[in-house]
């Protein structure tokens, strides 16, 4: 299934799976539909996730302890869709769980599952050639983060590169709580987002923990 926007605000929702266990994912991504929301963003547990604050890093933590795995998170994702045929799923992951598995396999599996994307958290797209043709293949949507420091250079390759929405990270460092707000307001990245991916249909989003 594409993933498709009205020209409206989107609630897109994030969870860690395996976090306290997959059954218990599972019950929560279908109360998060049932809320309302449009689109999920499947956390994979990874032993190193450098981009994220301490909230994810141990919910990280106790997936792996279980053993959560990102062939499990597919399976989980196979199970919501056949409950939730409209609401979309992203498999948000860093790069080395899915080289692990291998690309080509990891697209397949994906599509299968009625995955509707990935966002690889430390894949640059200068550097993401072989993804996305793999992704494109296989009728996946790419989704590639911008930041604050983003050059509009930058930002046009990642939204020509990006299907279904631009992923904007509204401040630079990891995610979790600031006791202050950054020197930049996210609004103007905001902005300029908006005047390179509305022609596009693409949608901004921002993740604050």
């Amino acid at each position: 299934m594409p993933l498709t926007f009205y020209r409206k605000p989107a609630l897109v929702a994030y969870v860690t799976c395996g976090d306290p266990d997959l059954a218990t994912t599972r019950e929560i991504v279908l109360a998060t539909i049932a809320a309302g929301a449009d689109v999920i963003e499947l956390g994979v547990p990874f032993s190193d996730p450098v981009a994220d604050g301490p909230v994810i890093q141990r919910a990280s933590e106790r997936a792996l302890k279980h053993g959560t795995s990102l062939g499990q998170v597919l399976t989980l994702a196979a199970e919501i869709r056949e409950q939730a045929q409209s609401t979309g799923l992203i498999v948000f992951s860093y790069l080395n769980p899915i080289l692990r598995m291998g690309l080509e396999k990891f697209c397949k599996v994906a599509r299968a599952a009625g995955v509707d994307g990935a966002l690889v958290t430390d894949l640059p797209v200068e550097e993401a050639g072989e993804y996305l043709r793999a992704m494109r293949e296989h009728d996946l949507s790419p989704i590639f983060l911008t930041a604050p420091t983003s050059p509009d250079e930058r930002l046009r390759r990642i939204a020509a590169a990006s299907q279904g929405f631009v992923y904007a990270v509204s401040r630079t460092g990891v995610t979790g709580q600031r006791q202050q707000m950054a020197r930049w307001s996210p609004t103007c990245l905001w902005k300029r987002l908006a005047s390179i991916c509305e022609p596009c249909g693409s949608m901004i989003s921002r993740r604050s923990f």
